[in-house]
């Protein structure tokens, strides 16, 4: 069982891109001063290996400032499509017909993204689906650093026997704590941009928390 949880924390310390030497020379700057790209995927399901992406959607965040007018948002054309997921993400068969090809939308997204730093709502799982589908096309897999503000939202709770806390936490439980609107909730870019409004959030939560220093890049990946 211990052997488990080593590996756990080094797999997760290889999601977030860190090495030790990463550590010293990249991660003592402050937050504003790095390139984000908050993203989400929609897909046809949540299995990695069967499942497609239908559309990425990303948002740039840069000096605290969400940046529509350089959002990335693409629809992929696919063969394969499930009806049921239908019912989350409501892209029809129809809208993903003679769209650009897989391997095209991977490398424009590639490119749109450069080595800035990832953000998503359960990270996890929107790079392996990325990944998963850069391997399909002979591309290089993603090696940017990377933030999930599931976990995020965790370190800006209060620490006490008198509260109940969730394992997980969704997009819509922060949607509801930020009061962040859901009108386009359930599509990439809509998502996209709750995320980046969440993400500024808890960054200002924890700046308060920390109260005394510069609040570093750091902060955001150490716990």
């Amino acid at each position: 069982m211990e052997n488990f949880f080593k590996k756990s924390k080094a797999e997760l310390l290889d999601l977030l891109g860190l090495s030790k030497k990463e550590i010293d020379e990249s991660l003592l700057c402050p937050v504003e001063h790095n390139r984000f790209v908050v993203l989400d995927t929609e897909t046809t399901g949540f299995d990695y290996d069967n499942d497609r992406i239908l559309c990425i959607g990303a948002i740039t965040l840069l000096n605290g400032v969400i940046s529509i007018p350089e959002g990335f948002e693409m629809y992929i054309s696919q063969e394969h499509f499930d009806k049921n997921s239908v019912q989350i993400h409501g892209i029809l068969k129809d809208l993903v017909m003679n769209k650009p090809s897989e391997l095209e939308v991977l490398q424009k997204f590639v490119a749109y993204l450069g080595d800035s730093i990832i953000i998503a709502h359960h990270t996890l799982f929107d790079i392996t689906m990325i990944n998963r589908a850069l391997e399909r096309n002979g591309l290089p897999i993603l090696t940017n650093k990377t933030l999930d503000t599931a976990f995020l939202y965790k370190k800006t709770l209060i620490k006490s026997n008198l509260l109940v806390y969730k394992d997980h936490y969704t997009l819509d439980d922060l949607a509801a704590k930020f009061d962040i609107s859901q009108k386009d909730r359930h599509t990439a870019m809509g998502d996209a941009y709750i995320t980046a409004i969440a993400f500024l959030k808890i960054v200002k939560k924890l700046k308060e928390k920390k109260r005394k220093g510069e609040f570093l890049l750091k902060d955001l990946f150490y716990f």
